[in-house]
């Protein structure tokens, strides 16, 4: 019976890593036969795991949704992750999730072994958190998008670009990236026909998702990289090129967004960056510290002048008190 117990564990874990097992693949991975398979596919149903079966060449195992949550198997690297994500939502970018954030941390942290507890105090400890402001994701999207990437199914959905206009988009979603308080994703565009990086908190999914469909090829190595390349001015409501007194190498290393400087000669570069705001844009090349022209770009030139202007009062003030 304990034998049995445990298999049925590993059954169940195996269930929850993957959305769709063949039967001769479980249980293959499992070292059994298919008829014991059988039996315990259906202890598990007796026990309330929602367990689907589609007979069938095509056909398989998939732990569905039922009534109840029912309990969830972690690994020790799983639950580490699980709590430190729980730890970061409780004061992130999501909205409308801290609360219930702070309550699943807690349930988990009581069940924690004394390791695991003690690895997530470390690497939580070890982490500083920079307070800053920017768009919050809805929860409800945030899962929206997850689910149809994990079920590789077409995601349809509204979408406010960066100058506000708006369309309706279908792609084939495949991955979510985080950078900073933002959250992207990155999907083929279906009518374009090409690979697009879309902001999250500008989409409004529409359901049902699909049909399902087959992951393409991804042009590019790292998911990571391509969003940071795009990001730095594809997404952005404002963008504008400067022309920098100081070696493209410096700028790179004192940009906070990715940047690809126009190298003009060893002291001169050319840029092209983007923000939300043209105040937060001059923020960001007023740390850079050297002298600097815009070239285009008037909002961005406007909003320098006022923060000259801003400048010289509080020195003005300093000077006569």
């Amino acid at each position: 019976m304990l034998e049995t117990s445990a298999r049925l564990l590993r059954v169940l874990s195996l269930l929850q890593k993957q959305r769709d097992w063949t039967g001769p693949e479980l249980a293959e991975r499992l070292g059994i036969s298919t008829r014991t398979l059988r039996t315990d596919i259906e202890r598990l149903r007796s026990l309330g795991y929602p367990v689907h079966a589609q007979p069938g060449v095509a056909g398989g195992y998939r732990l569905g949704a039922g009534a109840a949550l029912p309990p969830l198997l972690l690994d020790d690297d799983e639950a580490v992750a699980v709590a430190v994500g729980l730890r970061t939502a409780a004061g992130g970018s999501v909205a409308g999730i801290e609360e219930a954030s702070v309550g699943a941390l807690v349930k988990l942290e009581q069940v924690l072994p004394s390791r695991l507890r003690h690895r997530v105090n470390a690497l939580q400890a070890a982490v500083v958190a920079v307070p800053g402001s920017g768009p919050t994701v809805d929860g409800e999207v945030l899962t929206a998008v997850a689910g149809a990437i994990r079920a590789r199914e077409r995601l349809r959905f509204d979408y406010s670009s960066r100058v506000g206009s708006a369309s309706v988009r279908t792609t084939e979603p495949h991955r979510l990236v985080t950078w900073g308080r933002r959250w992207y994703l990155v999907a083929w565009d279906n009518d374009r026909e090409d690979w697009r990086t879309f902001r999250v908190d500008r989409m409004a999914p529409r359901t049902p998702t699909g049909p399902r469909f087959v992951p393409r090829e991804l042009p590019f190595e790292d998911v990571a990289d391509y969003v940071r390349t795009n990001v730095s001015t594809a997404v952005w409501r404002y963008s504008a090129r400067i022309r920098v007194h100081a070696s493209a190498e410096y700028v790179i290393a004192r940009m906070p967004v990715p940047i690809t400087p126009e190298p003009i000669d060893d002291d001169t570069c050319v840029i092209m960056v983007g923000s939300d705001t043209p105040h937060q844009l001059a923020l960001w090349i007023g740390m850079l510290d050297v002298d600097f022209e815009v070239l285009d770009a008037p909002e961005l030139a406007a909003e320098f002048r006022n923060l000259g202007d801003r400048y010289h009062r509080a020195a003005q003030r300093f000077r006569h008190s």
